[in-house]
């Protein structure tokens, strides 16, 4: 098990550091679209953004290659991390219980600021209020622990199903002769999600041209609790993940402990089957004219089981490459180390970017035009990430959730080599 110079008072895990790297420049690459244009364009190109050309190739390349898989990957880390925050408070005599929930208390408050006054599309809180949950499990067995993580991504997936079997019945009701009033608006409510009218694009562009303060107020005062929907519907399927992430820890793979071949496995099998999987519901999606129900089932339930071996088989192959902890392993390790800081970043840079109180290119530019700022930001985050770390023990954002959630004030600036000589 490869490990990093210590971070204040223990080794950091490499391999946990270099897949959540990776896995937080993941989702920027496809949260970019969600902070450039309307939220229907994140689904599906003909809503908004444009849908040829290399419009249309830099969808179909996000999701086949990374929509949803990173962000498995990020969920599976953050509950191995979880783990292994646990553990440790355990073995320095802590409150395991104390420790844990003091911090997913201060990274869900977190996560409501982030939602409600920078961007709509915060996790944070969500993996916050799982993460309680996933506190469950803690001493369960690895079997335990993938039986259960089964049972809640199956059960997500089943749920969803149901969903988009009563959505079918919508549309086929809802262009029946005489249907009802009643039908019809049903099916155009769903259908506006992916495929919204001009006045809800008008508003929608309309609000986020705007100032900081409108975009505010529409949070904090119109949709205070908007996003409590989207943590009912995804709980079991980000448990599940959680769960597959302490199972992961538990039995090695995560922490680089198999050998070689049995990785290569994985990686093999993993990507091969999540790519063609991915391949095929775009091609299906583009053949189809993106029907509503088909992009929506198809990613939120047909992919599901594929996004996840996907990610099993992104780690794997991950692991495999940074065996040897060279300078850009050391480089994303930083990165992961800093994820929490890099994530809320992102944000900070692509909502300064793209809304009103900003540069103001919201709505705008195409979908390709949008993702040119992606390998900037990778950048930004490969190129600050490890000098910071060199001489601070946390990222700054990272130093903050430490020091709230302890109570006190954390060990921050690394002491210079001549303080430490200075001390014998």
């Amino acid at each position: 098990m490869a490990t990093l110079p210590a971070s204040g008072a223990s080794k950091r895990i490499a391999t946990l550091d270099i897949i959540r790297g990776i896995a937080v420049m993941g989702i920027f690459s496809v949260n970019i679209t969600a902070f450039a244009m309307i939220e229907g364009a994140y689904f599906n190109p003909p809503a908004y953004g444009g849908a040829d050309g290399a419009n249309l190739a830099l969808w179909a390349a996000n999701l086949i290659v990374i929509d949803g898989k990173m962000r498995s990957l990020f969920s599976m880390l953050f509950g191995a991390s979880m783990l292994l925050v646990i553990q440790r408070a355990a073995a320095n005599g802590e409150s395991p219980a104390k420790v844990h929930f003091a911090r997913m208390a201060v990274l869900f408050a977190i996560g409501l600021v982030h939602y409600h006054l920078i961007w709509w599309g915060d996790i944070l809180k969500d993996y916050a209020a799982v993460g309680c949950l996933a506190y469950l499990w803690r001493n369960a067995s690895v079997k335990k622990l993938l039986c259960w993580a089964a049972g809640f991504y199956l059960f997500g997936m089943l749920f969803f199903g149901s969903f988009l079997v009563q959505v079918l019945q919508w549309d086929q009701a809802a262009h029946a002769p005489g249907a009802t009033k009643k039908v019809v608006e049903q099916w155009n409510d769903f259908a506006a999600m992916l495929y919204p009218p001009a006045v809800d694009i008008a508003k929608d562009l309309a609000l986020h041209r705007g100032s900081w303060l409108g975009i505010a107020h529409y949070w904090v005062v119109e949709k205070p609790f908007s996003w409590v929907q989207g943590l009912f519907f995804f709980t079991p399927e980000t448990l599940g993940l959680m769960l597959f992430g302490m199972a992961g820890y538990k039995s090695g793979f995560l922490t680089g402990e198999w050998d070689d071949r049995r990785y290569l496995k994985w990686a093999v099998v993993g990507l091969a089957l999540g790519a063609l999987a991915s391949l095929i519901l775009a091609y299906v999606d583009v053949e189809s004219r993106f029907y509503a129900p088909l992009v929506f089932g198809g990613f939120i339930c047909g992919l599901a089981p594929f996004r996840l071996i996907m990610a099993f088989g992104y780690a794997a192959l991950i692991i495999l490459l940074t065996r040897n902890l060279g300078w850009l392993s050391l480089r994303i390790a930083a990165t992961g180390r800093a994820a929490f800081t890099n994530y809320l970043g992102t944000s900070l840079i692509a909502t300064f970017v793209f809304y009103g109180w900003g540069l103001g290119y919201y709505g705008y530019v195409e979908r390709w035009q949008a993702w040119l700022l992606v390998p900037t930001v990778w950048a930004i985050m490969l190129l600050w990430s490890k000098p910071w770390l060199d001489h601070f023990y946390y990222g700054p954002l990272e130093w903050v959730w430490r020091t709230l959630a302890r109570g006190k004030l954390q060990p921050f600036r690394k002491p210079k080599p001549t303080d430490v000589a200075a001390a014998f």
